[in-house]
Order: C-alpha cells, then sequence, then structure tokens
C-alpha cells in the first residue's frame, strides 16, 4: 500500500493521499480502535477539527485538529463537510471546515471514518432499542398469531430472520433492542432504574427473550445501603440462578434466612451493604476496597454480622448460604 501511494502521489497527490487515508483507518479498524481514535485520525488527517455526533445513541465526540479532544455543545455547520453513518441517514461526521470547498481526500477521510465508526457503534453499542408501544407489545406476545409478529417486526425495522433482545425496566415500558447492550445505551434509553434485560434470541422468539428479561428483573435492586445488588442482570449470565425465581413468589412469606437479614439490616445501617460487598467481590480484600474500609474493619464487621445472622460468613458454605439468600430477599419483594 505504501508503494502504491508513492506512486500515485507523483502522478496525481491527491490520489496518494486518498490510498494513505483508507490504510490508515484500514488499520484503526483492525486495531479496534475506539470512537474517540477514529474521530482523533479524522481531525488530524484533515488538519481542521472533527466531530461526530450521534443524537438517537447520544455519542458526541469532538476532538481538534492537534489531537486533543474538547467537545462542544453548540451544533454542527450545515456547510460543514459531513458524512452519514449509515447511507441516507442524517449527516453525523464533520469537519469543521469553513473557509472552502471540501476536497477529494477530505470525502475519502469522511467516508473511510464514518464506515469504521458505524462498525464501533453496532459492535458496542447495537442499534437503538425500538419502541413503539403496540408494535412492540405484539413481537413479545407469545400468543399473537406469528404473522402478527412478524409484520410489527418489520414496522418496527427489524429483521424477521434476525436476532433481537427484549428489556423489562422497572418504571417504564419494555423495549427491544438489537447488538450489543453495554451500560451506557442503557442508561440513555431506561434511565438509570433497575433493567432486566433478555438474551438474543430470533426475532420471532422474542416473547421467549421478554419472559426471561422479567425474571432478571427480579434479580436487580436499587444499589443502596438498604438495597445493595446490581441494577442491570442479564438473563443469560444468571444461569442455574435463575430457577430460584420459580421457588420464590413475590410477597410471599421470606424465607428464615431472609428475614434473619431483614432484622439483622434494620439494626445495623452498613450491614447489607458490606454482606453484598463480600459475595460479590473476589476476596475479604476486594470487599474492604469495595466499600472503603480498612481489612480489619471488615474483619470486626463480619464477625459482628456473624453473631445476628446465627451462621459462619468466612467459609465457602458460609458465603454460599449468605448470596443465595441477599438473592432470595430480591425475590421476594412484591
Amino acid at each position: 500500500m505504501k508503494e502504491l501511494a508513492g506512486r500515485l502521489t507523483a502522478l496525481d497527490p491527491d490520489a496518494g493521499a486518498a490510498v494513505r487515508v483508507i490504510a490508515y483507518f484500514d488499520r484503526l479498524s483492525e486495531s479496534r480502535a475506539g470512537l474517540e481514535a477514529l474521530v482523533r485520525g479524522a481531525a488530524v488527517l484533515a488538519g481542521v477539527p472533527a466531530r461526530l455526533v450521534d443524537a438517537e445513541r447520544r455519542v458526541r465526540v469532538r476532538v481538534e485538529a492537534d489531537g486533543t479532544r474538547r467537545d462542544s455543545g453548540t451544533p454542527p455547520d450545515p456547510g460543514w463537510p459531513s458524512a452519514a453513518l449509515v447511507p441516507g441517514g442524517a449527516a453525523a461526521l464533520w469537519l469543521e471546515r469553513a473557509e472552502a470547498a471540501p476536497s477529494v481526500v477530505d470525502a475519502v477521510i469522511l467516508e473511510r471514518a464514518a464506515g469504521a465508526v458505524r462498525l464501533v457503534l453496532d459492535r458496542t453499542r447495537g442499534r437503538a432499542p425500538v419502541d413503539d408501544p403496540a408494535l412492540v407489545e405484539t413481537v413479545l406476545d407469545a400468543g399473537a398469531p406469528e404473522a402478527a409478529r412478524v409484520h410489527a417486526a418489520r414496522r418496527l425495522g427489524l429483521d424477521p430472520g434476525g436476532t433481537a433482545r427484549a428489556l423489562a425496566p422497572l418504571d417504564g415500558r419494555p423495549l427491544v433492542m438489537t447488538g450489543r447492550v453495554d451500560a451506557e445505551t442503557l442508561t440513555g434509553r431506561t434511565g438509570t432504574g433497575r433493567v432486566g434485560v433478555g438474551p438474543e434470541v430470533p426475532v420471532l422468539d422474542l416473547p421467549r427473550s421478554w419472559a426471561q428479561a422479567r425474571t432478571a428483573l427480579r434479580f436487580t435492586a436499587e444499589g443502596t445501603a438498604q438495597d445493595p445488588g446490581p441494577r442491570v442482570v442479564h438473563a443469560d449470565e444468571l444461569g442455574g440462578v435463575a430457577l430460584l425465581a420459580d421457588l420464590v413468589a413475590p410477597g410471599a412469606e421470606a424465607p428464615p434466612d431472609v428475614r434473619a437479614l431483614e432484622a439483622a439490616g434494620a439494626s445495623t445501617p452498613w450491614l447489607l451493604a458490606t454482606l453484598d460487598a463480600v459475595v460479590s467481590t473476589a476476596s475479604l480484600r476486594a470487599a474492604a476496597a469495595e466499600i472503603n474500609v480498612h481489612h480489619s474493619t471488615l474483619q470486626d464487621r463480619l464477625s459482628h454480622a456473624e453473631h445476628l445472622l446465627g451462621w459462619p460468613l468466612r467459609t465457602p458454605q458460609g458465603r454460599l448460604r449468605l448470596q443465595l439468600a441477599l438473592t432470595m430477599r430480591h425475590l421476594t419483594r412484591s
């Protein structure tokens, strides 16, 4: 590629520069570079600031020509050279060049950078979840005729032969999402509340994903001192623990270990968060760091907790019992 670029440069400087741009972004893509690196590459190659704005996925990255990231809340100038992330879509990547018409090299930079950015977004954030309530309800309804679910899927922009997953927010409408789900996407689309995430399944099997998402929601917590635990739970990460949901009905009388936890937590404000750190980290030292206390302080707390609960917490069997009790505490909520 370098030899080709050199030969082309001798014949046509713009053509040689374009080949070098293509090779540059190919290397970034092969190394799985992130969004900021791609926007930085566009800015440095063009010699002007570059800006990525994907409002749907709440992504905003702006990099100066010297490679320094400096985001801006002002809207892009429609007159700047720009490119869409998908054919026919709205402009999302700009070069802040207003003093002259865009060059051939600018066009190549935008085309290659936009393509690389699209791949990163699809890989890391997927498509934005679709949320037309009536259509989503149809694709998630196991009792709806298959033809109706196919029609609803197409109306939602889903490929009936593709895959998707269901999301069950605690305080919101159900959602359907394609692609990989990360914390930033979930926060942007569902707020910061509790969310159960169903497994990725064929689109026509979304009712199963929805059922598992609702089960996963039961394992979530508020993430507070009195309700510690994960705010987002993925059904396909629960494994056999999901079977507990069939054994512990919402609103049912709590098992004895859960009642012991509730009583101990009511009398000792730090207890529940401490015990959650113990079962969710790899070691007691890691648990102490998680709740920002000294290791000796954690040992003292565990001794006090063992006295209140009535079973050891520093043995494998005791930790398992504690983890089950904390999990069942979530499941007994109405």
